[in-house]
């Protein structure tokens, strides 16, 4: 009897240990993230109530600058390694290495309702697998310095304003007002493809393949090249650094050394910050050229890593965090453009009380319904980050003179065509 006793006693309290260790060890999960705004301190504020309602599961959000999301996790990937998930912007050149969450998600008709629209920016070409969900949906556009135009006493242009026109206007007012940088654009072929969409450049070959030397293309390249000339753009943008590599001018829009920056809705939440009240902003309607007015769609998931030792944890994190009243929440403190189709339907409080964040927000969520189809279909399609890639490095040489057009050109077809071939092999 003693010894049953005595076994049993051990057997209790090898249990409770267990019970215990486990309590103590939760299983950790590796979150990669990048943040333009605010949004790391509201994902790390939501991350500290899943972990109160989940203890087995804790989090660890690596806040990193956005050139270890483009450079560095790519090359991770590659080796098989990596973090349990990420949020990325390069979606769908990268969806080999996403985690299928399909078969461990609670509802994947949920999934499939509310981002069924973009779940094909992310997965590979053919696939229903279910990879991830938006942080935010973007559309390219414009910002402008509305002080500095009602300074100079320069209308702004109307809604259908060309290209040219909005070139015009932006040069008299830094002329005026000695501004440093009329009109700066992201040096990214991605913030340039919408432009040139708008000016008729067709991209997208009837075979699917990339076919992006046309006069559309021609005819807002040209416009690159001859505003860095007249100094309508700053070579301090685009020339400054060199290859694919991209360089934005948030800082200097903010600093008030620019009157117009060609970017982004997920700019909105910096520039409220880092803006505040020290001169009125606003975005403005994507000028327009002889086939559209259109920006680019485009935008961050949350992915999760196949690689990742703990596909069942991730999933349920992947649950919570796409929920609705979360995600409605980290949307509305976030400042971001919802890519999620009930709250889109139903609508978002922003949680801001400036009037330009209000006008902004109200800009982009027009413009998401002025995209041409073209743009719309950018974000899906296999070759899109190949073409981009191409076109940044080779107008970046034109910027930097040691291109000419006619070089750049035919230099971006060598470069698409390299790298198709190299994929395919």
């Amino acid at each position: 009897m003693l010894r049953k006793t005595t076994l049993a006693a051990a057997l209790a309290a090898a249990a409770s240990f267990s019970a215990v260790a486990y309590a103590q060890d939760p299983v950790e999960l590796r979150f990669m993230w990048y943040s333009d705004g605010n949004e790391g301190d509201v994902m790390a504020d939501l991350l500290s109530r899943f972990e109160e309602e989940n203890p087995d599961i804790k989090v660890v959000l690596d806040n990193v600058a956005y050139a270890v999301i483009r450079d560095q996790l790519p090359v991770q990937l590659e080796a098989g390694q990596g973090p349990d998930l990420a949020r990325v912007t390069t979606l769908k050149d990268l969806a080999p290495h996403w985690l299928d969450l399909r078969d461990l998600v609670e509802d994947p008709s949920y999934w499939e309702e509310n981002f069924g629209n973009y779940l094909d920016w992310m997965r590979p070409q053919g696939s229903d697998m279910i990879p991830g969900y938006m942080t935010q949906l973007t559309v390219t556009g414009p910002f402008v310095n509305r002080t500095l135009f009602e300074q100079a006493g320069v209308e702004l242009p109307g809604e259908d304003a060309t290209w040219d026109e909005w070139a015009e206007a932006v040069k008299k007012v830094a002329e005026d007002q000695d501004i440093p940088i009329p009109l700066a654009m992201d040096r990214s072929g991605h913030r340039f493809t919408g432009p040139a969409i708008s000016m008729g450049a067709g991209f997208i070959g009837e075979d699917g393949m990339p076919a992006v030397i046309d006069d559309g293309f021609k005819a807002m390249a040209e416009r690159i090249a001859q505003w860095h000339e007249d100094g309508t753009m700053s070579p301090e943008i685009w020339g400054s650094v060199s290859g694919t590599t991209y360089r934005g001018a948030n800082e200097e829009f903010a600093n008030a050394e620019v009157v117009m920056y060609y970017s982004g809705s997920w700019q909105i939440g910096q520039f409220a910050e880092t803006i505040g009240d020290a001169f009125d902003w606003a975005a403005v309607p994507n000028p327009c050229g002889p086939a559209a007015c259109t920006g680019l769609p485009g935008g961050a998931g949350v992915v999760g890593i196949k690689y990742t030792e703990h596909p069942e944890e991730v999933a349920r994190l992947m649950d919570w965090l796409a929920s609705e009243p979360v995600l409605k929440e980290f949307y509305e403190r976030t400042l971001f453009l919802p890519g999620h189709a009930g709250l889109t339907e139903a609508g978002l409080d922003y949680q801001s009380d400036n009037p330009n964040v209000k006008e902004s927000l109200d800009t982009f969520v027009g413009a998401v319904g002025n995209l041409a189809p073209l743009a719309n279909r950018m974000p899906a399609w296999e070759w899109a980050n190949v073409t981009y890639f191409a076109i940044i490095g080779r107008l970046g040489q034109v910027v930097a003179g040691e291109l000419s057009l006619e070089d750049a050109y035919s230099r971006i077809e060598d470069d698409i065509a390299q790298q198709i071939e190299e994929a395919q092999r």
